[in-house]
């Protein structure tokens, strides 16, 4: 009922805004991603490099007979391609320490163990306590899947040269095939510059070898050992996904952080020097 002097009141309808919230594109924390994985890769590189230098200190240091680089050449060359590639001097000293600490210490031991069905270790250690160094060794093994197991007929044991040589290769392999039965391959690194020839030798014959190279280097400016040794090199080359290297990979870094493990040989690495009976 309407009463006389009153207007009749207009009905207001009020929208209601209803608010959604939706996943925003957030652009810095995609770029950090970015940055945070090729870091890790970047890590996992230096981590590789550091761990070949250091293993090519203890190395050489173990067939030098010397951690002093100025009584061991071959010391003093590895140390000085571990600096070219950057290791930080605080590793290196880690390592010629790590290096004296075994220097004739403890008995050699050689364990044998199999990763995934396929892939072959040997495995070098130098140990004053065997029951110590087998449980440790053990506990690794298992941790990464790994077990016990004979591997040697997967492998062949040989003496090993490496050697840095300029234009005069040839000169320097015809001497020595003259001398003694060997096979070779040239090897070349970017990063630093430089060249060179991997033989592969009896084992008898290694120290003829060797000595054979030591007398050629005066007339030969760039020559020069990097590398002289016994190891073991599979027989053939072994296929493998890259999973299953990064799984082996990771394995070989555990074992060679344990300090009574001198070498880790796998049939991974790749070989192309056979040594004839």
């Amino acid at each position: 009922m309407l009463h006389s002097g009153s207007l009749p009141r207009k009905r207001v309808l009020l929208s209601v805004r209803t608010f959604t919230r939706t996943p925003g594109c957030f652009a810095g924390h995609n770029k950090w991603s970015k940055i945070k994985q090729r870091k890790g890769i970047e890590d996992a590189k230096k981590s590789k490099t550091y761990g070949k230098a250091a293993l090519e200190i203890l190395t050489a240091a173990k067939i030098g007979g010397s951690s002093s680089p100025a009584e061991n050449s071959m010391l003093a060359t590895a140390i000085r391609r571990a600096k070219e590639a950057g290791v930080p001097k605080e590793n290196i000293e880690n390592a010629i320490a790590r290096a004296e600490r075994m220097k004739g210490h403890g008995q050699v031991l050689t364990f044998e163990a199999m990763m995934n069905a396929s892939t072959g270790l040997i495995i070098e250690c130098r140990s004053d306590n065997i029951n110590r160094t087998v449980g440790k060794l053990r506990e690794i093994l298992h941790h990464h899947g790994a077990r016990p197991a004979p591997v040697k007929f997967l492998f062949q044991q040989r003496g090993y040269v490496k050697v840095q040589i300029g234009d005069d290769m040839e000169n320097l392999l015809d001497r020595l095939i003259s001398e003694c039965p060997v096979d070779f391959a040239q090897w070349c690194d970017e990063a630093p510059e430089q060249r060179g020839v991997e033989l592969a030798c009896r084992i008898t014959d290694l120290s003829r070898v060797t000595k054979l190279i030591e007398e050629y280097a005066p007339s030969s400016p760039l020559c020069e050992i990097l590398a002289s040794e016994v190891n073991w090199a599979p027989l053939e080359n072994h296929d493998a996904s890259e999973e299953e290297r990064t799984l082996v990979e990771s394995l070989v870094e555990d074992l060679q952080e344990n300090d009574d493990i001198e070498r880790v040989f796998t049939t991974l690495e790749s070989n192309h020097l056979i040594v004839g009976c």
